[in-house]
């Protein structure tokens, strides 16, 4: 089952953006553009972290997280602020954040963030990685489509983690010849496209492209 995650941001584009990085890494995502609509849902049980603007319109996410805390005062809450004050920052840890995240930021970096507070609050649960329909379970090394189970070899999980790791990167025969099977491997690199035609056979809905003349990219 996916992570949900309530993201609360008056700033529509950025909103969105943190949205896309967040469904990408398997997600699921609400979006609240204002204190008001964030409010109706702080006591939403099957969230599992907030994402919070300090700067509301003429209120803030300190209003914020003293609803979500009274109601559910275990959920994590990061918050984000164009503020790089301590100020805010002691206010955020006193009211019971989790982390604190100063705009300008990278969305990876936030991704990062968000990734290393579910698999420490959530570690007794097993996280999926949503990708094009499946569901990977990567501590168990496990796919699933619809909830049944799909057996990869080992090199079949692992040339698929790579891509899922890195979406939308570009990988030469050569490059996944290193990253997946190693150095020691002396082998003709014919080996990716075989491992990759098993794959994409298992996996039909995977979204692997092929680059003619270079290599493989999952978009």
């Amino acid at each position: 089952m996916k992570k949900v995650i309530s993201v609360v941001e008056d700033e529509k584009d950025l909103n969105e953006l943190v949205r896309r990085y967040l469904e990408k890494e398997g997600y699921e995502v609400r979006s609240y553009l204002t204190f008001d609509e964030a409010e109706i849902h702080t006591s939403d049980e099957d969230v599992h972290l907030w994402i919070l603007d300090i700067m509301l319109g003429d209120k803030s996410g300190f209003d914020l997280i003293e609803e979500i805390r009274r109601r559910n005062p275990d959920v994590p809450v990061i918050f984000m602020s164009a503020r790089d004050k301590e100020f805010d920052r002691v206010i955020g840890l006193e009211k019971g954040s989790d982390d604190y995240i100063t705009k300008p930021f990278s969305p990876k970096e936030l991704v990062l963030r968000v990734n290393n507070i579910v698999r420490r609050t959530y570690k007794d649960d097993s996280v999926r990685i949503a990708v094009d329909g499946y569901e990977i379970d990567e501590a168990q090394r496990v796919v699933y489509s619809h909830g049944d189970k799909i057996d990869l070899t080992t090199k079949e999980f692992e040339l698929l983690m790579l891509f899922v790791k890195n979406r939308e990167t570009a990988y030469s025969r050569e490059q996944i010849l290193t990253r997946v099977w190693e150095t020691n491997y002396f082998g003709s690199d014919r080996v990716v496209d075989d491992t990759l035609r098993r794959l994409r056979r298992k996996m039909p809905n995977l979204s692997i492209h092929t680059i003619y003349g270079f290599g493989y990219r999952l978009s």
